[in-house]
């Protein structure tokens, strides 16, 4: 069973950024924050890395069900979506699945809400 689920796409960069934020907002998610890797490690290690975008996305209504649920829960939020790019020029973009992030939490009430988000985030990777 697979951590991720993710859809390659033939749009630039910054295009599949665009959109998938687009995705995100017609899911009731919006990004919090955004971690330009490529950036990052240039910066701290002098590497040259793909490009590579991880934006944490966060449902509001949902994350305040897991909270109420799970108060340690806020350690594994928000829900992780990468961009990056491939050699070949196209774009493949990942969505974690909560369900499997929130496997070791032993609590079946989570588990509901953590269904209904992997609904929201693979309906965001196919309509890529």
């Amino acid at each position: 069973m697979s951590y991720y689920f993710s859809k390659t796409i033939n749009k630039d960069f910054d295009a599949a950024i665009a959109h998938v934020t687009e995705e995100l907002k017609k899911e009731g998610f919006g990004v919090l924050t955004q971690i330009d890797v490529q950036d990052t490690l240039k910066k701290k290690l002098d590497v040259d890395f793909k490009k590579y975008r991880i934006l944490g996305a966060c449902n509001p209504n949902f994350a305040y069900q897991a909270l109420q649920l799970e108060d340690k829960i806020g350690s594994m939020l928000p829900c992780n979506i990468v961009v990056e790019e491939n050699l070949d020029g196209t774009v493949e973009v990942s969505a974690v699945d909560p369900v499997i992030s929130m496997s070791g939490v032993k609590n079946d009430s989570l588990g509901a809400v953590a269904n209904q988000v992997r609904e929201k985030l693979q309906r965001v990777i196919n309509n890529l």
